[in-house]
């Protein structure tokens, strides 16, 4: 690679590599478990993440980080789902070197997401390490909360989960559900209750003590994922609408 290659040029010969090396049988499988229109390559995830590493690391012998992004946003341009997600692989894990322009592109990105897996890919992996690098950037959570986007909204639930991993955005997850309760797509639903599992697994007592103040107009399938890691009885209590007594 020469210092007047292009990154659309670098991103046209992964798309090759990724069409010649890619397996139709899993492809076939990839597109039966989504049960929806999808094109694949048949990559696994634990190879796709070695050839994007792989990959990185050559590009970064030569050029440098910005150009390593073009190569991403070009690639995640596609529709093809290994193209997003080694997009999503070639910048995991470096959001840290990144700046507020590359936010905001990753943010634009999410309208061209087209199913759960590049969209989570996204969020979970270069969405939500960036809030974390720079927590001011989580307000904008309630406004893709209020979008006709069911990718937005379901956005603006896994983006928070490295955050309550650690204990963070209790009060931001309690003013998301509020605004996303009545939400009727099973997306949205199934982010928020994957949310509150995530807060629940990390700190059990206090995330079922706020989970209570929603569990009566929470949608099932919502607080079903909610508790999916609490004890059996406690789990059977919340859904069966048994409310926490304060302590």
């Amino acid at each position: 690679m020469d210092k007047h290659t292009k990154p659309a040029t670098v991103a046209t010969e992964i798309r090759r590599m990724l069409r010649r090396e890619g397996s139709e049988e899993h492809a076939a499988g990839v597109k039966w478990f989504f049960k929806e229109e999808i094109q694949s390559h048949g990559w696994y995830t634990a190879a796709l993440r070695k050839a994007a590493r792989q990959t990185r690391k050559q590009i970064l012998a030569e050029r440098d980080l910005a150009f390593l992004v073009k190569v991403a946003d070009q690639l995640f341009d596609g529709s093809v789902l290994e193209e997003k997600i080694f997009a999503v692989f070639l910048l995991e894990n470096l959001t840290g070197q990144l700046g507020e322009n590359d936010f905001r592109l990753f943010v634009s990105w999410l309208e061209r997401i087209s199913t759960w897996a590049d969209h989570d890919a996204l969020v979970h992996d270069l969405i939500a390490p960036s809030i974390m690098d720079d927590t001011s950037r989580v307000g904008c959570i309630f406004r893709w909360a209020k979008t006709r986007n069911r990718w937005n909204r379901r956005a603006a639930c896994v983006s928070l989960i490295r955050g309550v991993r650690q204990g963070l955005f209790l009060r931001e997850t309690e003013q998301l559900t509020k605004a996303l309760l009545t939400d009727e797509d099973d997306m949205v639903q199934k982010g928020l209750g994957w949310l509150w599992r995530e807060l629940i697994k990390a700190s059990p007592k206090e995330g079922v003590r706020s989970l209570s103040k929603f569990q009566e107009k929470m949608p099932r399938l919502v607080l079903r994922t909610a508790c999916e890691t609490l004890p059996k009885e406690e789990r059977s209590r919340i859904l069966q609408g048994v409310r926490l007594r304060p302590s």
